[in-house]
């Protein structure tokens, strides 16, 4: 199975139709099975209807693989929050699997679109070789907030899982890898598994190259995107993408792919 998760940073970068053509494409030769996405908007004068302007961007994704003859792929979005004062933020799964069920829930104790610190997840049950699998788009907050602290966050999200089978849960998890004893640390006692840590294969795994959004202060190389299953499986490989050297940069986070025996 392939995955792919990336922070799409969408509608805020430079020659962003470009980037999507560049995203669409490698989608198209990857052939990838499942892609998580977050930071999918849509610009906030949408009508959501057929007649609205191509303002969605995992629409217009979709679109543009179709237009690549690529039309294998179903996709489940879910609403967030207003961000910069323009947009809809919201979250995707792209699956090359029959998605059978979709969910939405709260990760913060905030509901309110109009506070950026609310998340929502968007959840696609899938079925692969007869049993039902979890994918989860997640993108969570910071270990030091105060107002939705990151605990909280984890636990809602862990409470939502059916440990009778696999979750995949992909996505910007705002905490490197590299720091203990925070956000990480405990992403990993409540029973996660990283695929990076379990790959045969593997290079840094750093996705954030230095100040973004969100990490303004920081000055370093991090790893906050990953790629988490609730339980063991074999990964062949995790691979860094949209770095500039595995394939040009396309936001401002770079994915991460990863290939699972599963």
């Amino acid at each position: 199975m392939r995955l792919l998760t990336l922070n799409c940073h969408s509608w805020h970068e430079e020659n962003q139709l470009e980037k999507l053509d560049l995203l669409a494409k490698t989608i198209v030769e990857k052939e990838y099975d499942v892609i998580a996405l977050q930071e999918v908007s849509i610009k906030k004068t949408s009508k959501h209807d057929d007649s609205a302007p191509d303002d969605h961007f995992g629409k217009v994704l979709m679109k543009k693989l179709k237009a690549q003859g690529c039309s294998e792929y179903d996709m489940a979005w879910t609403f967030s929050h207003y961000s910069y004062g323009s947009n809809e933020e919201g979250l995707a799964i792209l699956s090359r699997m029959p998605i059978v069920k979709t969910d939405r829930f709260f990760i913060t104790a905030s509901h309110d679109p109009d506070q950026w610190k609310t998340r929502s997840i968007v959840r696609a049950t899938v079925e692969l070789d007869g049993r039902e699998i979890d994918l989860y788009s997640c993108h969570l907050g910071w270990w030091s907030d105060m107002d939705e602290p990151y605990k909280d966050q984890v636990d809602r999200l862990i409470e939502k899982m059916d440990p009778s089978r696999l979750s995949i849960y992909m996505g910007d998890f705002n905490n490197d890898a590299g720091i203990r004893d925070e956000g990480y640390d405990y992403l990993l006692q409540q029973g996660l598994h990283d695929t990076y840590t379990l790959a045969e294969e593997k290079d840094s795994g750093k996705t954030v190259p230095g100040k973004i959004a969100g990490w303004e202060e920081n000055d370093s190389q991090l790893r906050i995107d990953f790629i988490l299953t609730n339980q063991p499986v074999e990964a062949s490989s995790s691979r860094v993408i949209f770095n500039g050297e595995n394939r040009p940069v396309v936001s401002d986070h770079f994915g991460v792919e990863v290939e699972l025996n599963a």
